[in-house]
């Protein structure tokens, strides 16, 4: 996951300020904050993700497991070029909460974004707070299938990307030396289940959150 998005938003020559009166480099994206003491997700004000970055505020985020229908799951790894976790393998495709987003909708913009993928209908499977001395915050988790059509992945996010049955993944997983994003690794770790596929529920609204 670790906050996949890295820019968007401002125009050429423009200085967009933030609720609170900071403002955004050019192109610079403006990300919402998040109350870190409630986790349903309380929004606190929003900042620039270069100051959000710096401090490490409290902020939301998404991920989302893309499944294949037969055991697999998309793994990709990252750019060296990130900011967070360059070269690292992940597993969620995901970013940062945009000021005024909902977390729903930003895990399926995410998900076009990275994977080319379009999928309506998410699964809500995790919500929890996460901080390392690179990021704080609050994970919005989300499963997915896969519906055939051809990945589009995005060249400035995804080095690679590829199929791994969630098994493989579950022993590679075993081994601390193995250079995966952390903050998927510890909400993987939340889900005992993530590594089987129940499939897509008859009942699965696409407008839950």
């Amino acid at each position: 996951m670790a906050d996949g998005r890295e820019s968007g938003g401002a125009g050429a020559g423009e200085r967009v300020a933030a609720p609170g009166g900071q403002v955004a480099t050019p192109g610079e994206e403006v990300v919402a904050l998040y109350d870190p003491g409630d986790e349903r997700g309380r929004v606190t004000g929003a900042a620039p993700r270069s100051r959000v970055r710096a401090l490490n505020l409290p902020h939301a985020a998404t991920g989302v497991l893309l499944r294949d229908g037969r055991g697999g799951v998309f793994v990709h790894r990252r750019t060296t070029t990130k900011d967070v976790n360059p070269g690292a393998h992940d597993c969620l495709a995901g970013g940062v909460v945009a000021a005024g987003e909902d977390p729903l909708d930003a895990a399926r913009r995410e998900l076009a974004e990275e994977l080319g993928v379009r999928a309506r209908a998410l699964r809500p499977v995790l919500r929890r707070w996460y901080r390392d001395d690179a990021t704080h915050c609050l994970a919005h988790v989300y499963e997915a299938w896969w519906d055939g059509t051809a990945l589009a992945l995005q060249a400035s996010e995804v080095a690679a990307g590829w199929w791994e049955p969630a098994q493989r993944l579950r022993e590679r997983l075993a081994d601390p030396s193995w250079p995966f994003v952390p903050d998927s690794r510890a909400l993987l770790a939340a889900w005992p289940s993530w590594w089987l596929d129940t499939g897509p529920s008859r009942r699965l609204d696409a407008g839950t959150s």
